[in-house]
């Protein structure tokens, strides 16, 4: 057995791992585009491995970090399995459309006989049931509780368990169950986002989202989000339903700020998470149980067309209103979250909410550390000076904390016997490597 890491080794996007048995026989474990400093460049996401002796596909969930070169794979001849969870097979045709669309190209011919190859072979297994790749290799799918439909990928030989984490939730994380406990591994690939912080537990970050609404609301100034179209936003949609609809218990005279969604692919994602309820935890389906619509409320307004779009940014330009608005891209190197903060980063009454990852080399990034000194960040090739007021509220990220992952490798109820740490920073990488040596005495590399 070899592994052989074709991106997400040392880095926190273009995760791409092959399992290679034998020589010969090989599996391919996600397959994700090279985002921020860790891109060759940015129309350069080709393969620079060999995909012949690769005959299947494994994705653990469907962020573009994890399956935007499978372009690439196609267009590279691949028409091998693609072995994934049923929610994700739901969601990968969108995540792909929209990914071409956006990167590659819009002539439709094309994107209709890319999505054609794609749904041929696409092949949904359920969650916790060996699946049979080919002679010497059975995988089974366990809950991530990344986003709908994330899973760690349990790979066994004829005899040795090798898990490939992809990237693990939070626990108590909104809509989605925790992740599932391990069962043993001979080799666990475990993914190291924050490996060297703790985020804030689920009440202060509710805390916290509060104040910066009662903020927007005192003095009608917009507040920012730059989502990821999946996951992320619509776990912010659920807290904001939670939030309002507990504002209006206590005084329904109250003021509440409009709730905007500007993302044509996460309204359609969230569409698609309604679909998908039967996957949401207890909390969730109480809701629903009590009449309340947490991913659907009356103060939700969805922007679907362009022209409204850029109304919208004027009208914020030139105007006082309380609003919250979720846009896309979740790292504001694109989408249209970048008009907004073109517009509204120089204004004070402004707030930018940070609630997933920003890779180095992304405007968000560079907002995020240089916005609270009263920096600048180019956007568009525009230099955009900072006077809103920047705030990160890890506890939304869709990552475990250190403390997560510490406890996910402590979850099994057999042995770890080594662990490799990937998708991480060096710095992340490092401390999170002493640590699991200091609590669990196993070999990291």
């Amino acid at each position: 057995m070899e592994i052989l890491h074709h991106g997400g080794r040392f880095s926190v996007t273009g995760s791409c791992h092959e399992l290679r048995l034998d020589g010969e026989l090989s599996v391919l474990i996600d397959c994700g585009l090279l985002q921020g400093t860790d891109a060759p460049s940015a129309n350069e996401q080709q393969l620079d491995f060999d995909t012949q002796q690769i005959k299947a596909l494994l994705i653990t969930h469907c962020h573009l970090d994890h399956v935007g070169r499978l372009p690439w794979l196609l267009a590279a001849g691949f028409r091998g399995p693609i072995y994934c969870t049923q929610a994700t097979a739901t969601l990968l045709p969108l995540v792909m459309e929209d990914a071409v669309k956006v990167g590659i190209t819009r002539q439709e011919h094309i994107i209709d006989g890319l999505l054609s190859i794609l749904r041929r072979l696409l092949r949904p297994v359920p969650y916790d049931s060996w699946q049979d790749v080919f002679e010497g290799l059975s995988v089974r799918f366990r809950q991530a509780g990344h986003i709908i439909g994330s899973a760690y990928i349990e790979c066994q030989l004829a005899s040795r368990r090798v898990v490939f984490s992809g990237d693990i939730g939070c626990k108590n994380t909104s809509l989605l169950p925790d992740p599932t406990p391990l069962e043993y591994a001979d080799l666990l690939l475990l993914e190291s986002t924050y490996g060297d912080r703790l985020h804030e537990n689920r009440s202060e970050r509710q805390t916290q989202l509060r104040m910066i609404i009662e903020r927007c609301v005192s003095d009608r100034g917009a507040v920012l989000i730059p989502a990821f179209s999946i996951g992320r936003t619509q776990e912010l949609l659920y807290e904001l339903e939670a939030i309002i609809y507990d504002l209006k218990q206590r005084n329904s005279a109250a003021q509440f700020p409009l709730v905007v969604l500007d993302s044509p692919l996460a309204a359609r994602f969230t569409e698609k998470y309604r679909d998908l309820k039967a996957l949401w935890d207890a909390e969730a389906k109480q809701r629903l149980s009590d009449g309340r619509h947490p991913l659907a409320f009356d103060e939700l307004h969805v922007i679907e067309h362009h022209s409204q779009h850029e109304q919208l940014v004027h009208r914020l330009q030139s105007t006082a209103e309380p609003v919250i608005i979720i846009a896309a891209g979740g790292m504001c190197a694109g989408g249209r979250i970048t008009n907004y903060l073109k517009a509204l980063l120089p204004d004070p009454r402004t707030d930018i909410l940070f609630v997933g990852y920003q890779a180095a080399g992304t405007p968000g990034r560079a907002i995020q550390q240089y916005g609270p000194n009263g920096g600048y960040v180019e956007i568009d090739q525009q230099r955009i000076t900072i006077k809103a007021q920047i705030h990160t509220l890890s506890g939304y990220s869709a990552h475990a904390d250190q403390a997560g992952l510490l406890d996910f490798i402590g979850s099994a109820g057999g042995a770890v016997a080594a662990v490799r740490l990937t998708h991480g920073e060096a710095a992340a990488q490092r401390e999170l490597r002493r640590k699991i040596r200091e609590r669990f005495d196993i070999p990291v590399d």
